[in-house]
């Protein structure tokens, strides 16, 4: 099967199944009802991320096991199957954190478990060297992206079109260094990516919820970790691929952390957020993150390739473009004028 034809069938599966989602969670009442923290202001259903990850981890079984990838493919397949199914627990009901994480934590070490580790850095300016802290590293960033991803999945449309800027990502990358596995999983997640904002874009008629979104991220991670092994640069390139979701979370925390705010209390100030607030709307906002990626994984892939300036471009532009999207916000937030009472935008 052509990844065209994979892509396709994902498209499909993922549109019908996500539709099937609506119906049975609205006749259960499954909604995300807004609060404090929202970015919508009218109940929405949730859990329709269960249908594209579901399609994408069938999928991935029947790729590795026709690929012959190996026990390190199926205990990540297997990974994220604890995260999505701890995810529709949560979206049925919520958990305390500590659940959650521990299902996370154990997912990770499936993986590094493996033997799947984030050993070295390639060279871009200087080559280093991981060593013994290969598997803590591989395990922050696979809990890491999980939450990351999740708390990204705020307005209609980011995180299902992060998804499909990866997920061709990787199956470029994965064509351009026969990586033929790697492609196959990028193509399902671009797929039912698809099929998913069939029913997401603004106005979103079903979110994904964490069954969705923490999966995506696990899933990036875990590709990311897993790719090392047949090429030292994939694992950077594939973090590059969702460089925008990682530089808004890093960003966030870490001006929480400088304000001695409880970073692990519901918040409304991760800078798309603050750019709906300021005013701008979900579509906009999220045609501006998706707009980023595409740049980075541009230039992720032109390094991939052997051009000579791509890797100073990640190592300026980037954050250079982190900067601008700061920039940004501040700018947005000075200059438009809104109800500071209002405390959610339409979407």
């Amino acid at each position: 099967m052509t990844l065209v034809a994979v892509i396709g069938a994902a498209v499909v599966l993922s549109a019908a199944g996500v539709g099937a989602m609506r119906t049975w969670t609205r006749r259960r009442g499954l909604l995300d009802v807004p609060n404090e923290r929202s970015s919508h202001d009218r109940p929405v259903l949730r859990g329709g991320g269960l249908a594209m990850v579901g399609v994408v981890l069938v999928g991935a079984v029947a790729a590795a096991v026709s690929l012959s990838a190996g026990g390190s493919a199926l205990a990540g397949i297997l990974g994220a199957a604890l995260v999505a199914a701890v995810g529709w627990r949560d979206d049925i009901s919520p958990l305390p954190v500590s659940v959650r994480f521990a299902v996370q934590g154990l997912a990770a070490a499936l993986v590094v478990g493996s033997g799947v580790a984030y050993s070295a850095a390639p060279r871009v300016v200087v080559a280093v060297s991981l060593g013994a802290a290969a598997l803590a590293a591989s395990f922050v960033v696979l809990v890491g992206l999980t939450n990351a991803y999740n708390f990204m999945d705020g307005i209609d449309g980011i995180a299902g079109g992060q998804a499909v800027v990866a997920g061709f990502a990787w199956v470029v990358a994965g064509n351009l260094l026969d990586c033929r596995f790697e492609a196959v999983i990028g193509a399902l997640i671009a797929g039912a990516a698809i099929g998913f904002l069939v029913h997401n874009l603004p106005p979103a008629r079903i979110f994904m919820g964490d069954v969705g979104s923490g999966t995506l991220g696990f899933l990036f991670a875990w590709l990311a970790i897993e790719s090392g092994t047949r090429d030292p640069r994939l694992p950077v390139a594939g973090l590059v691929f969702v460089w925008p979701f990682i530089f808004d979370t890093a960003f966030t925390f870490l001006r929480r952390l400088i304000r001695r705010e409880n970073v692990f209390r519901a918040h409304r100030s991760h800078l798309y957020q603050r750019l709906v607030i300021a005013g701008l709307s979900h579509g906009v906002v999220s045609v501006i993150y998706g707009s980023l990626a595409v740049f980075g994984a541009c230039l992720a892939l032109l390094w991939l390739y052997g051009v000579s300036y791509a890797g100073t471009g990640l190592l300026v532009t980037l954050p250079s473009a982190g900067v601008g999207l700061v920039v940004t916000v501040l700018w947005k937030e000075r200059h438009t004028s809104h109800d500071p009472g209002r405390s959610r935008v339409s979407s």
